[in-house]
């Protein structure tokens, strides 16, 4: 069950590019997307009917909050509850990050027991540790002692992986050999993900699968960074990185650190190199040589234009490999977009 939202253009245009291929409340953060989150405190809480009270459909929930929005009937005390958290642009996501997955494994570990940890698994502070049903571990590191580790449902940690919570691996999801990985840094379903990563959100069905770096970023789904692929996320000047928005047209102060945004179905060469902040629209292909533009827009084909037709080819191939298919919503959508990019 999930409430009453009230959406909002000026936010959506400031998620851009998650928000071009799905609604706000289908954005992962943490654990679960914020639907998902809204679904599991109901049942949690074994509601039956929730108030009427809209709630903005950036605002990510947790289980203080929740049982607030239970029991105040004004929304402008909701709202300026200490425990309502925003989503108002696309580095909130790993900024908020750490704190998501700590609520959401607060929510989804209630109750239930964790499976047992292999005997060759490097573990500190295992207790803060959850193992879902058919998770695949040897031969690794899991130190939860800075924050919980959940290891998702079928999803394997190969041997030599180091990993730092707080993190979570979702479903179907792999980590590689020798990995090394720091949170806050949320691996999405059906993820396949390796080298260095640091305080990043993939959504789920893409691939970080080799060497190089990904810090301070979010990559939404079947997206494939080529082996080498990295991206900056602080300034050799160490000043505020600038970051372009769709909803101003120009650049945004993000703070001092964000890496790569990358939109759903975005591809790079092997040894990409992304530039401080970089935001990469959806469905494009990047195989440009030396430091990335600042913005690549959607079903850019290096520095050209996709055809729509090679575009959507292409995309279906990505999905048979993970044996999905294109559905006509999507190419709908994706249609969409492309008629939109300049």
């Amino acid at each position: 069950m999930i409430p009453t939202f009230a959406d909002s253009l000026i936010i959506k245009e400031q998620l851009y590019p998650f928000t071009e291929t799905r609604e706000l409340i289908d954005i992962r953060i943490g654990i679960l997307t914020i639907r998902e989150k809204w679904e599991r405190l109901s049942a949690l809480r074994n509601v039956a009917e929730l108030p009427k009270t809209a709630i903005p459909a950036n605002l990510v929930p947790s289980l203080s909050f929740f049982d607030e929005f239970l029991t105040i009937p004004e929304q402008a005390d909701l709202l300026a509850s200490p425990n309502a958290r925003f989503l108002n642009y696309p580095w909130d996501i790993f900024g908020l990050n750490d704190w998501a997955i700590r609520e959401d494994f607060r929510l989804l570990v209630a109750r239930r027991h964790s499976q047992p940890i292999p005997e060759t698994v490097q573990t500190v502070k295992s207790t803060n540790i959850f193992v879902e049903e058919g998770a695949s571990m040897q031969h690794c590191v899991l130190n939860a002692s800075t924050g919980p580790i959940y290891i998702g449902k079928d999803a394997e940690v190969m041997e030599g992986a180091i990993i730092r919570g707080p993190f979570a691996l979702g479903e179907g999801a792999v980590v590689k050999m020798g990995a090394k990985i720091y949170g806050a840094t949320t691996v999405g379903p059906h993820c396949v993900v390796g080298g260095e990563i640091k305080n990043s959100v993939l959504f789920g069905y893409s691939n970080k699968a080799h060497d190089g770096y990904l810090g301070d970023s979010v990559i939404g789904e079947w997206c494939n960074l080529g082996a080498g692929t990295s991206n900056s996320n602080l300034r050799n000047t160490a000043a505020n990185v600038k970051v372009w928005s769709k909803q101003q047209n120009g650049f945004v102060d993000a703070g001092l650190k964000c890496g790569l945004l990358m939109g759903d179905f975005s591809r790079s060469a092997i040894n990409s190199s992304f530039n401080t902040g970089t935001v990469v629209g959806v469905g494009a292909n990047y195989f440009t040589p030396g430091l990335s533009a600042k913005h690549i827009p959607s079903f850019s084909w290096g520095t050209e234009k996709y055809q729509f037709n090679k575009a959507i080819k292409d995309i279906g191939n990505w999905k048979k490999l993970k044996n999905q298919e294109l559905s006509e919503k999507e190419i709908q959508t994706l249609q969409s977009i492309f008629e939109a990019a300049k």
